[in-house]
């Protein structure tokens, strides 16, 4: 499930518990700034074998699930 992974990439990376990030949590409440964010697309990128285009403009988590979900239609 792509939830699961990425919950599992950013808990790894950023440091934060699993159980602080749900689909409709936003990048600002777990207190990522935008290098947090701009990496957090590189480890997702790497992760995942895709490219997400510059200024996608993430806000939260669901809106990265939505759309590497959206690459595999």
């Amino acid at each position: 499930m792509v939830f699961e992974k990425l919950r599992e990439i950013i808990s790894e990376n950023m440091g934060i518990d699993k159980e602080d990030i749900k689909l409709d949590t936003s990048f600002e409440d777990l207190g990522l700034d935008s290098l947090d964010l701009v990496e957090l697309v590189m480890n997702v990128e790497e992760a995942f074998g895709i490219e997400i285009a510059e200024g996608e403009g993430f806000k939260t988590v669901k809106d990265v699930v939505d759309y590497i979900e959206g690459l595999g239609r």
